[in-house]
């Protein structure tokens, strides 16, 4: 994970209001949903053709549906990265983003969604430890005990040897590193630059990036399928955008333990698409992961109206 310095050297950021707390969860509860039906859409693009072609063709079609921001209502934001000579982070956080990108479009071609879905929840843990260590946050330990008991569902989903560890596996593990020191860095960057600024430049930067393993494995897909690839670049697109907007009104280790959604909202979306199902005990550690989220926004919730009546 690479991360400027000045991260390293960032005091503590002040715990933001209430109002923040509940708004930065809607957004990342959006996501969620986005992000779980654009996840069933590369595994049916990944079936057509090789998941780094898929990757490409994600960024490609992410970065023409914000170009019309960019070069017009976006382009005095998005010229002041340049001009300030801040491109160096955005530059590590798209290698980051491809990394973590690239493993998980190969993972999910293998792993049906919901299980690799279950997996990927290892990321706030990772993310929970670097933004106490790298951006200065202070992680409440109520915060610690939502993703614990949320990586606790995740093992009931799981349930350690019910499946072998094969390269599939191992691929979500590099997806789950490589994608906290994503998260960190997307939350660094929103200390100055607005959503559709830090996503612009992540296509900007990843899409020529993505191409180059693509060529090696290039095939013309059909117009039918780079219609899908258009709507799939769409959707992931709002989910990074509402996941970015999330990260920039509250603390990362806060906002996280609500991304647990995304497992019962992807389980639903590749029933409805793939049949793909989970058995009883998968549905337990999804309601333990979602109350843990719960437990945490009522908690964030109770804790703004306190102090505002001091």
């Amino acid at each position: 994970m690479t991360v400027s310095a000045s991260s390293v050297d960032a005091p503590p950021q002040l715990q933001a209001p209430s109002n923040q707390l509940l708004l930065g969860a809607g957004f990342m509860l959006l996501s969620a949903l986005l992000f779980g039906i654009g996840n069933t859409a590369v595994r049916w693009a990944s079936t057509v053709m090789d998941p780094l072609e898929v990757v490409f063709f994600r960024n490609l079609f992410s970065l023409l549906w914000m170009l019309p921001w960019a070069l017009t209502a976006g382009a005095p934001a998005c010229g002041a990265v340049l001009t300030e000579r801040r491109l160096g982070p955005y530059v590590t956080r798209a290698l980051t983003t491809l990394c973590a990108m690239s493993a998980w479009f190969y993972a999910i071609l293998h792993i049906p969604l919901p299980t690799a879905t279950a997996v990927s929840f290892a990321i706030p843990l990772f993310v929970a430890v670097g933004a106490a260590a790298f951006l200065g946050e202070r992680v409440r330990p109520r915060r610690w005990a939502a993703v614990c008991v949320g990586l606790a569902g995740v093992t009931i989903v799981l349930r350690p040897g019910s499946a072998p560890i094969d390269l599939s596996f191992l691929a979500l593990v590099i997806h789950c590193i490589a994608a906290a020191g994503t998260i960190l860095q997307m939350r660094l960057l929103s200390r100055k630059d607005s959503p559709p600024v830090i996503v612009t430049f992540l296509g900007l930067l990843v899409t020529p990036m993505a191409l180059v393993p693509a060529l090696f494995v290039w095939t013309w897909p059909s117009w039918s399928v780079l219609g899908g690839l258009a709507l799939l670049g769409g959707v992931l697109t709002l989910g990074q955008l509402a996941m970015t907007k999330s990260l920039a009104l509250a603390e990362s280790s806060a906002m996280m333990p609500y991304d647990y959604a995304r497992l019962p909202l992807t389980a639903i979306v590749a029933w409805i698409v793939f049949g793909q199902t989970m058995d009883v005990w998968g549905w337990v550690g999804a309601l333990v992961i979602a109350g843990s989220a719960l437990y945490s926004m009522h908690r964030d919730a109770a804790d703004g109206r306190k102090a505002a009546r001091l």
